[in-house]
């Protein structure tokens, strides 16, 4: 049965205007599915991959050192970035690997800290920045939906410190109780050592 002409033509100019289309590998898909994004409608998606940079690295190339000034965040659109930091005699210790749709240095977006490890790509990388500056810029033309990235990022950098202060009290733990058994062994040892008889 036919639908009425109103009806289809409705459905037609719905399809034209339709806010929920994001573009199968555009910036905005890429955008939807980081957690800092993902809440925003499509139109502000596009609001915000209009100011986000794309910028292309070789296998080996750096994208921030330890110690360098936080500018912003990256999210990696092609390719796998390698997380390292730098001992004290300059070994370099890699604690993860990120790879496609991963994302790192969110905190420099809220915090002008000093980038706390190296960020090394292992490949050949199209990462995506989106930099303090354009947050602060999107704040004032947008202020609605800068302030809903800025609580997103705030939420999602309370998660990793509850995350992280649950493992450090885990550890702490683990290394109260190896103290334990260490003490008790110590004990036990001196308590059957053999005493040696004093001279008459």
């Amino acid at each position: 049965m036919a639908l009425p002409k109103a009806v289809s033509e409705n459905a037609l100019w719905k399809n034209i205007f339709s806010e929920r289309v994001v573009r199968e590998g555009s910036i905005e898909e890429v955008l939807s599915k980081v957690p800092a994004f993902a809440h925003l409608s499509p139109r502000e998606l596009k609001e915000v991959a209009a100011i986000i940079h794309r910028r292309e690295y070789r296998s080996g190339e750096p994208v921030f050192y330890q110690g360098d000034p936080g500018l912003g965040m990256y999210i990696i659109q092609d390719g796998s970035v390698s997380i390292q930091i730098t001992g004290k005699e300059g070994e370099a210790r890699e604690f993860a690997v990120l790879s496609d749709g991963d994302f790192f240095g969110e905190l420099a977006l809220i915090d002008e800290s000093p980038r706390s490890a190296d960020a090394v790509c292992k490949t050949d990388c199209l990462l995506l920045g989106f930099f303090r500056p354009d947050l602060f810029e999107l704040i004032e033309r947008k202020s609605q939906l800068g302030l809903k990235i800025v609580l997103k990022l705030a939420e999602i950098v309370a998660q990793r410190l509850r995350t992280t202060d649950k493992e450090l009290t885990k550890i702490k733990s683990q290394l109260e109780r190896l103290q334990r058994q260490e003490e008790e062994r110590s004990h036990a040892s001196e308590e059957n050592e053999p005493t040696t008889a004093r001279p008459a």
